[in-house]
């Protein structure tokens, strides 16, 4: 069979009715888009960082993390990525050394002003089609169930065995 044919397939059924599958493929969808229209070069994960850094001026890098979904170590790569970019400072507390408190630089507040711009226009087109109460409906939803897999992601499930 000559390996440049390709067969089209229809997706399982039992992966459309699975949300994590739906997800993970509306996250691909959105990661290319991201990267396409919004910024090839700064991350949706760091997109967030700087969201919040500007919302929350010297404020801990652990707190931060905490804020945008982050891991601490993956929180702790990011930002040093980002100061390294110029885009955000990382200065130790003077109370605690360990901790790094963030701000940003003036290329952080123009990157994030730039990105911004893009990033809401991508919020647009992903939502297009619905009206503002459909829009509200969808995001309430969205939130809920992002608080709940957090939750079910933090604790052991003792699972049966199948039948």
């Amino acid at each position: 069979m000559d390996e440049a044919a390709t067969i089209s397939l229809h997706t399982p059924r039992a992966l459309l009715t699975a949300p994590g599958y739906l997800v993970r493929r509306m996250y691909q969808a959105y990661v290319a888009s991201w990267v396409r229209q919004v910024d090839g070069v700064l991350t949706g994960p760091q997109f967030a960082v700087l969201v919040a850094v500007d919302e929350n001026p010297g404020s801990d890098q652990g707190s931060l993390a905490s804020a945008v979904a982050l891991d601490r170590s993956t929180m702790a790569d990011i930002a040093r990525r980002m100061q390294e970019k110029g885009l955000i400072t990382r200065t130790p507390d003077t109370q605690d050394g360990r901790r790094k408190l963030l701000n940003l630089t003036d290329e952080g507040r123009e990157t994030l002003a730039r990105s911004n711009v893009r990033a809401r226009q991508l919020d647009e087109l992903l939502l297009a089609g619905l009206d503002a109460e459909e829009r509200a409906e969808v995001m309430a939803v969205l939130e809920r169930l992002s608080g709940h897999w957090s939750d079910v992601a933090g604790r052991d499930q003792e699972w049966t065995a199948a039948p």
